[in-house]
């Protein structure tokens, strides 16, 4: 009883019989009452009384001969014009005997699919009793009846609704095949139907769904291969440090390279954590107004001590004011990873140009330093988790190569993008967000 299929074929058997039962109530409700069809039956037969009557009186026998020979094609019964004492006017054959088995059957109209396969006789005098009409009724032949029709009808009836029940299950089905396979570690399986109903809407959810989730799943991993990539050379170098500084004379260097390698890790550590914040539950997330403008000038000044060590400045061009929606803290590590990956790239007495401005309903800020640029084969690599153009040149410069990828994540999570794009000389950082409207 737990199949949908078993489920829908009984909801259709079910509304079939009562579609059934309803019409037959309906069709006793207003049928004829018996008074009402015997007034109908005895008003046929006095017409007819009447009608042979006015044959026999003025043509004789064979006028009433014909005349009964017409009703009965009509009414498939027996009909005998005859006097008040049963004898045939047409034929001289004595009817009294279904005079008798008149007086002792039932009363009323026959009623042949009701009262079985006997005879009936009916009798109607005339007014003044010197004629009779005798109708004897016929039971109807064997192929008449109503059950076996009945019975193929219902047949029918139930083959149809399993069709039907085949059809709303049979996707649901094969749904329910794909889902397990997914659920058994299958992330490749997607439910393949062209259909364009609301089967196939869910099929298409699905198949949306597990794209989202196999993509996840595979980000996952790869952040895990990374991290544990990331995590090896620092602890290597910790394990060794840790010898040298029990057997070297000059622990200051070994405490001193333990010491760089903890940063390293520190830095590790907080930037996924950034990472997963990034990722983290949309409800959670704050959605206040963010006067970028504000935003970009202070970080701007935040960051221009670290470029001023570098030899290096960072000129601002965010006069107009722009005010989007969004988590504040999210975009401030996003500007500001952006602004220190140029600021780390760029050489010695370049600048650095930031620039914010309205364009088609978005705020477009841009940051570009002019260093040596990337590989444009590299252009879309460049924001994935510890992806690095130069293996060294992160490693010396303290970057674990997560802050891009962190910027990326947090710009698409405020429905905006960001790219990058060789200048020659240098690379230019491009954001886009959506603005509030005022």
């Amino acid at each position: 009883m737990n199949s949908i299929l078993v489920k829908i074929s009984l909801l259709f058997f079910a509304t079939i019989a009562a579609t059934l039962v309803a019409f037959w109530v309906i069709g006793y409700l207003v049928a004829p009452t018996p008074a009402r069809r015997t007034d109908l039956y005895n008003r046929t037969l006095a017409m007819q009384m009447g009608e042979a009557r006015v044959a026999y009186e003025t043509g004789g026998p064979q006028a009433v001969k014909a005349f009964l020979d017409r009703i009965n094609k009509i009414f498939p019964n027996e009909r005998f014009f005859t006097d008040a004492k049963g004898h045939d006017l047409v034929t001289g054959v004595d009817r009294s005997d279904l005079i008798a088995r008149f007086r002792k059957g039932p009363k009323g109209p026959p009623l042949p699919f009701l009262e079985g396969p006997s005879e009936r006789v009916m009798y109607f005098p005339s007014t003044d009793g010197r004629y009779a009409i005798l109708a004897v009724t016929h039971p109807l032949p064997d192929d008449t009846a109503v059950l076996p029709y009945g019975l193929c009808v219902l047949a029918a009836v139930g083959v149809i609704c399993i069709v039907m029940a085949l059809y709303l299950a049979s996707p649901l089905r094969k749904l329910r095949h794909t889902v397990d396979q997914f659920g058994n570690g299958d992330l490749s399986v997607r439910a393949n139907t062209k259909r364009s109903d609301e089967f196939g809407s869910l099929s298409r959810a699905f198949n949306h769904m597990a794209d989202r989730i196999q993509t996840l799943l595979t980000a996952e991993r790869r952040l895990l291969q990374d991290i544990s990539h990331e995590l090896r050379s620092p602890l290597a170098r910790l394990e060794f440090a840790v010898e040298l500084a029990r057997t070297s004379d000059n622990r200051n260097a070994s405490l001193d390279r333990i010491k760089r390698d903890l940063d390293r890790l520190g830095t590790l550590v907080g930037e996924l954590f950034q990472v997963t914040r990034a990722e983290g539950d949309p409800a959670s997330r704050k959605n206040d107004d963010v006067a970028l403008d504000s935003l970009v000038h202070l970080l701007v000044e935040d960051c221009t001590l670290e470029a001023e060590v570098r030899h290096c400045r960072v000129l601002m061009n965010a006069d107009e004011p722009v005010l989007i929606q969004g988590d504040a803290e999210l975009l401030r590590r996003a500007l500001e990873n952006v602004l220190r990956n140029a600021i780390r790239h760029s050489p010695e007495g370049s600048a650095i140009e930031v620039g914010l401005q309205r364009r088609n309903g978005s705020a477009v800020l841009s940051v570009r330093d002019y260093g040596t640029g990337v590989p444009e084969e590299t252009l879309h690599d460049i924001f994935k988790p510890f992806f690095r153009v130069d293996s060294d040149r992160n490693r010396a410069s303290g970057g674990v190569g997560l802050g891009l990828a962190i910027a990326q994540r947090a710009v698409h999570l405020h429905h905006g993008r960001l790219e990058a794009q060789n200048m020659h000389p240098g690379l230019m950082m491009t954001m886009e967000l959506p603005v509030t409207q005022n």
